[in-house]
């Protein structure tokens, strides 16, 4: 007589038989790990700029990025050279060897891919900061990543100085000009002279794959910002598995097209440096710029560029698209697909967005981390057509697997689908780990190698994955990542303060907002007004306490001291306070 497990994976796996036969591909095992259904890619054992280096030399006449405000842009043949200019510089001139960071501290411009890629060739690590950062935030990625140099542009400088002066290091300062009219400040180095001068300096010998390229700041589950160490395999890992037949939807660039990408998604964060400017190189696309996002910015922008072809957003930005009434139809004319990112985006949003802009774009979701380099799941193409799946996620994509636990399993056994649990991925792509965290690393990561995302999420019969909640704290404000512990600990500088909580509360056009709960010291009153200029003067715009501060009389805790975030959320749903 069968068990009931065994029943159970009886009937699943009948299921799923059926709908093979109807055109999708199996990918449920009967011990219920999710794959992507399809062939894995095969990983060549190279560091990202050998890899990338063939699609520059096939595609080097092809505009590789382009300003949309000055319209200054480079070709894929000037990426190249120009990056090998710098990368030599990095070492001849400013004496970096092997595993020395550098801080990219830029917006959104076509200079971005030459300061990365340049970065890289030398066999250095880049650590991407936020451009919003304040002097204050910048100086504590400095200091955490331990970089040796740092890249910025002329508008960025003042802030950029500051936070070299908080940490008291003279680090080469390489700026980049973005106008003619534009002076450089004093003992700043001309990065636009330094990628243009060829350096006398024998080639570099690439290092190991399995060496550190690139380190993002992340939060984690929890707690403050840690470097996320991607290696050389993780970056190339990640840019193969999406480009598959059953998940690419671009195409290669010929004399007659060329696909073209808005990149609004920051190209500091995972998912811009990833799959906007090291994915296009893959298919000879073009990166259109924004340095700095507006409303009136980016609808000119689309006004502007209606070639268009692909764009990649977060829910925010598909609800003021959706509801903008200056956003016409016509601008996304030629679009045939939005990626959605950072957040999952509702299916009635989904159908909104087709009805008012047309149902020759496709809508795809995906799931990703910044510890998985990002991309864990993508809406195959089988997707395409069929309404049924929206609001899914997707499929694992290759070389990629997925389960679903009780996170109270010790075992962390699979479970089955559509029964909600947390959701554990594991691939190449997945980081080697926390900058000097070991045992942040051991909590993240267990022993067989599958990284706990801390999200609630279930599968259903067809292998489609569906996110519901998140058990972690992150509060997601536009697509970037705010830690409340981070928030917390400046608050609680502020004089008169005894402890706070920090949560996110829904909003319509931002997913969150921060909003802060401050117990003051006894016999003392907080003075609201100031507490709010204190943190908005430490932190970045979407930081700030926009979600309101309230005064308590506790913050509620477990016995062992760890905030019950989730009660004081429940709170507010239920009370509004």
């Amino acid at each position: 007589m069968l068990s009931n497990k065994c029943v159970k994976n009886r009937i699943v796996l009948d299921i799923v038989k059926g709908i093979c036969k109807r055109g999708l591909t199996n990918n449920i095992s009967s011990s219920f790990i999710v794959t992507s259904g399809c062939s894995d890619v095969e990983i060549p054992n190279v560091t990202f700029p050998e890899f990338i280096s063939t699609y520059h030399n096939k595609y080097e006449k092809f505009t590789a990025a382009e300003c949309s405000v000055t319209k200054r842009k480079y070709t894929y043949g000037e990426i190249r050279s120009r990056s090998s200019n710098l990368a030599k510089a990095f070492r001849k001139i400013f004496k970096l060897q092997n595993g020395d960071v550098v801080a990219i501290i830029l917006k959104n411009i076509p200079e971005y891919p030459i300061a990365d890629l340049g970065v890289l060739k030398a066999n250095l690590i880049s650590t991407t900061v936020s451009p919003i950062f304040t002097a204050d935030e910048i100086s504590r990625q400095l200091i955490g990543s331990n970089a040796k140099a740092v890249i910025t542009d002329v508008d960025l400088s003042t802030t950029v100085s500051k936070a070299l002066s908080i940490i008291a290091k003279k680090l080469p300062m390489l700026t980049i000009k973005t106008s003619k009219d534009q002076y450089l400040p004093e003992n700043a180095i001309d990065f636009h002279e330094l990628v243009s001068t060829t350096v006398d300096f024998p080639d570099i010998q690439p290092c190991s794959p399995n060496d550190v390229a690139f380190m993002p700041y992340s939060s984690g589950t929890t707690g403050f910002p840690k470097g996320v160490e991607i290696t050389h395999r993780n970056l190339v890992s990640n840019i193969l598995q999406p480009s598959h037949e059953e998940f690419d939807y671009m195409s290669d660039a010929t004399d007659n097209f060329q696909e073209e990408l808005p990149a609004v998604v920051p190209l500091y964060h995972v998912f811009g440096h990833t799959m906007i400017m090291n994915y296009l190189p893959l298919r000879g696309g073009k990166m259109i710029t924004l340095p700095g996002f507006s409303v009136n910015s980016y609808i000119s922008l689309m006004k502007e560029y209606q070639k268009s072809t692909i764009f990649f957003m977060a829910p925010p930005l598909f609800l003021f698209m959706i509801e903008h009434d200056s956003v016409k139809r016509e601008y996304l004319k030629n679009a045939r697909v939005m990626s959605n990112g950072a957040a999952p985006l509702a299916a009635s949003d989904e159908n909104r967005f087709i009805e008012k802009f047309g149902d020759h774009i496709t809508i795809i979701q995906g799931y990703g981390l910044t510890e998985m380099c990002p991309v864990c799941t993508l809406c195959p193409k089988i997707m395409e057509n069929e309404k049924v799946y929206r609001g899914s996620v997707g499929r694992p994509i290759p070389n990629t697997q997925v389960k679903i636990v009780n996170p109270k399993d010790a075992e962390n056994t699979a479970l089955g689908p559509n029964i909600r649990g947390e959701l554990l991925v594991k691939g190449p792509q997945l980081m080697k780990g926390y900058r000097n965290l070991p045992e942040e690393t051991k909590k993240t990561i267990t022993d067989d190698g599958w990284l706990r995302t801390g999200d609630t999420s279930y599968y259903n019969e067809q292998g489609f994955l569906f996110i519901v909640d998140r058990f972690k704290d992150l509060i997601k404000v536009r697509g970037n990542q705010v830690a409340p512990a981070e928030m917390e600990g400046i608050i609680r500088t502020f004089p008169g303060v005894a402890d706070a909580a920090v949560i996110g509360i829904p909003d319509k056009y931002s997913g969150e907002l921060p909003r802060a709960y401050i117990v003051p010291k006894d016999g003392t009153e907080v003075d609201i007004k100031l507490l709010d200029q204190f943190v908005t003067e430490k932190v970045a715009k979407y930081k700030q306490l926009k979600g309101g501060i309230v005064v308590v009389k506790e913050i509620p805790k477990n016995p062992s001291g760890k905030i019950l975030r989730k009660n004081i959320r429940d709170t507010y749903l239920e009370k509004g306070i």
